[in-house]
């Protein structure tokens, strides 16, 4: 079992892991589809799919653990 701590270093390396794979992502699919940005609009597009996404995990995390307790007695 992890404790507290550890479940906050795995998740904010996973947001920035995920961060910088999506800035990646974005640098080679938006020129693919004549997607013209500057890097710092990438990098602001990066940070606002990292923040969606984080609202997202967090909903279904507390959505599910919902679920869970409502079947446990």
């Amino acid at each position: 079992m992890q404790t507290k701590i550890q479940s906050l270093i795995e998740a904010w390396a996973n947001v920035l892991i995920g961060y910088f794979i999506a800035l990646a992502a974005q640098m080679i699919v938006f020129p693919l589809y004549d997607i013209k940005v500057t890097m710092t609009q990438n990098i602001q597009i990066g940070l606002i799919f990292t923040i969606v996404s984080i609202a997202r995990s967090y909903a279904l995390r507390r959505l599910f653990n919902k679920l869970h307790y409502v079947r446990t007695p």
